[in-house]
């Protein structure tokens, strides 16, 4: 038996990305006992306080801000998992590419609940960055059995007013699960002679015409210019293009780091 500290300091050696056999050897700690640790919760660690939604007069989480971006990690990229005893767990699929997205969202994870536990899963080629709570369907709603694009996808008036107050929040969170920024390139004629001319240019894709729309209503409320970019007949792709739009999401999205 391991006590509560011994634990919290190995799944925060595995949540600093180091492998299960670097801890083991540096604690000394079986494997398997640390894999335990990753995939369930411990009794003895905190699940942690009921969450806003759950006082008797039901609040925005402590960091808004943080929340927006979290929402928009998990309508890109993220899902819930029910486990035992009634604690969900929250999982943010993150590539490797991106090692500053992947900070990010294990802040803004240990930013929305605080109490709970937050680590690391390394997996081939992506990192499912985790938190456990009982909490998370409060938090998240939307959360259902089923492919988010196969059921209704509508934000609570509570979330829609943290979006509000918080849009590019939102945005960049979108973008970093299921958008990116690319060079496109074209070619004109100038003065007879066809040149190549290259241009910055946001993509967003998703399949689930509801969180589509969440996105473009957001870009709307932010002044920011998007096209439908239609594939084989398939709108799934929105494409942000005009350069004075180009500029608002650098200034404030950026590219995947």
């Amino acid at each position: 038996m391991y006590d509560t500290d011994t634990r919290k300091r190995a799944l925060a050696l595995i949540g600093q990305g180091r492998s299960l056999n670097a801890v083991s050897k540096q604690t000394g700690i079986s494997r398997a006992a640390l894999r335990s640790w990753q995939t369930r919760v411990d009794p003895l660690v905190r699940t942690g306080e009921p969450c806003p939604r759950c006082r008797d007069v039901p609040g925005a989480p402590e960091d808004p801000a943080a929340y927006a971006y979290l929402l928009g990690l998990y309508l890109g990229d993220g899902c819930i998992s029910e486990h035992r005893r009634g604690v969900h767990y929250l999982r943010i699929m993150c590539a490797d590419a991106w090692p500053g997205l992947i900070d990010a969202c294990e802040a803004a994870l240990r930013s929305v609940r605080p109490d709970n536990s937050a680590y690391r899963v390394r997996r081939q080629g992506c990192v499912a960055v985790t938190g456990s709570s009982k909490h998370w369907p409060c938090l998240f709603p939307q959360h259902g059995p089923g492919r988010k694009h196969e059921r209704r996808i509508v934000l609570e008036p509570w979330q829609q007013e943290i979006v509000d107050a918080h849009p590019w929040e939102f945005v960049r969170g979108l973008i970093h699960s299921d958008g990116c920024r690319t060079t496109n390139w074209t070619t004109r004629v100038v003065r007879g002679e066809r040149k190549r001319y290259e241009y910055p240019r946001y993509f967003f894709t998703n399949v689930s015409d509801d969180i589509r729309r969440l996105y473009t209503n957001t870009l709307d409320q932010l002044g920011v210019e998007w096209t439908y970019c239609t594939r084989n007949g398939n709108p799934y792709n929105i494409s942000v293009a005009r350069r004075a739009s180009v500029a608002l999401m650098d200034a404030h999205v950026g590219p995947k780091y």
